[in-house]
């Protein structure tokens, strides 16, 4: 299933979504009303081997608790992002059998480059 896990106050989310041609092809969640699930935070554990690939080190409660500077494990950065919609790097896109995390450009066109086909 292709799906979007985004924040629908984000700008940036909001841009991003516009420039996808075929949306209605894709489930979307909003991460503030829909929360992510342990399940699904593990599915995408499984194409990234990694909770701190998944992890917005911009959030603001991330510099808040000062978190950057504490010695942070997988299982931390795991518990982070099931605690709080705002550590996971938006947007999420699954598409086919690929992940697309965060707004970088260079993702977000490789992402374009796949769903806008």
């Amino acid at each position: 299933m292709n799906k979007i896990y985004y924040l629908k106050t984000c700008d940036t989310c909001k841009k991003i979504l516009k420039q996808i041609n075929n949306l209605e092809q894709f489930e979307l969640q909003d991460i503030k009303t829909d929360p992510l699930t342990a399940s699904q935070l593990a599915e995408m554990y499984q194409h990234t081997n990694s909770y701190e690939a998944l992890f917005n080190k911009r959030a603001q409660l991330y510099k808040q608790r000062n978190l950057k500077d504490q010695q942070l494990t997988e299982q931390d950065y795991k518990d982070l992002l099931l605690e709080h919609y705002t550590f996971l790097g938006r947007p999420v896109v699954f598409f086919k059998d690929e992940l697309f995390v965060g707004n970088a450009a260079k993702t977000i066109n490789n992402m374009l480059e796949k769903v806008n086909f």
